[in-house]
């Protein structure tokens, strides 16, 4: 792939502003722009649109997304560090690219963006799930973002997208389904990233519904699969127990077997139980 902008390579960026990866902050560089792109082409067309950037470091998913056309990226960054090197990025790409010195955990960037907006970023690993979690249970539907492009360790990737009845199910899978279309779209080995971190990762994408699956309160659903789910090994019957006196009667009135374990129900049931349990 030839060049994509007139800024320098991305380990001479990381050399040249001494930004070698802090285990603290949870990062891992890509470095090769090749990948970056193919990452930032997973979002789709990005033409007229607004992206949200959490942790970009050095800049390299910044450039590809700005060199795939994003109308605007506006990216969150907590290290000091990564700032000179992301004003290279904003005087090439004049108007094109804001850059936030804040930690992510404590900002809602929402009301700076113009939509149609896209979350596209290689999630610091020590923020990844619960940023997600957020994006996925906000009060109100639909959300702030058209969709989502994000990299995991492929463990936290395979939970996102995993089915009834797999080990990987839970609390994240049934969160992800309930309001969006899930997919793993690439995996990427330790290699690609300085440092190599011990596990491979994933970039999944999600498209927000423009309704929840199926209707459930958001609140008890939550309550309803932190419960089956804490408790995974228990039939739901034991897992569940206190939430209703007549606990057994509302479970198979959601088409669940008392008897049944968390990993083995659909989301429509849990939607279901979690309505009757409201009632």
């Amino acid at each position: 792939m030839s060049q994509i902008d007139p800024l320098p390579p991305l380990r001479q960026v990381i050399a040249d502003h001494e930004l070698s990866a802090r285990k603290s902050l949870g990062q891992n560089f890509l470095l090769d722009l090749n990948l970056t792109s193919k990452i930032a082409r997973q979002a789709g067309d990005l033409t007229g649109c607004d992206v949200l950037e959490i942790g970009p470091g050095p800049g390299g998913l910044t450039r590809g997304l700005l060199a795939e056309g994003a109308r605007r990226v506006l990216v969150v960054e907590k290290d000091t560090r990564c700032l000179p090197a992301l004003a290279e990025i904003a005087e090439v790409y004049p108007d094109r690219l804001t850059v936030i010195n804040a930690d992510a955990l404590e900002l809602d960037p929402s009301d700076q963006l113009t939509p149609p907006i896209r979350v596209a970023s290689n999630l610091p690993y020590n923020v990844g799930t619960e940023l997600l979690i957020r994006w996925l249970t906000p009060p109100s539907w639909p959300p702030f973002w058209d969709s989502l492009t994000l990299m995991f360790q492929r463990e936290v990737a395979e939970r996102i997208v995993a089915k009834p009845g797999s080990k990987a199910y839970g609390r994240l899978a049934v969160l992800a389904a309930w309001r969006s279309d899930a997919k793993i779209a690439m995996h990427l080995p330790p290699e690609a990233f300085t440092p190599p971190p011990k596990v491979s990762s994933a970039v999944v994408h999600l498209n927000a519904l423009a309704e929840p699956r199926y209707p459930a309160e958001l609140k008890q659903l939550e309550h309803v699969v932190a419960r089956a789910f804490n408790q995974r090994r228990k039939m739901l019957r034991a897992a569940l127990k206190g939430m209703a006196p007549d606990l057994e009667d509302r479970l198979i009135a959601a088409g669940i077997k008392p008897t049944d374990r968390a990993e083995t129900v659909h989301l429509e049931q849990f939607c279901a139980l979690s309505r009757i349990l409201n009632s």
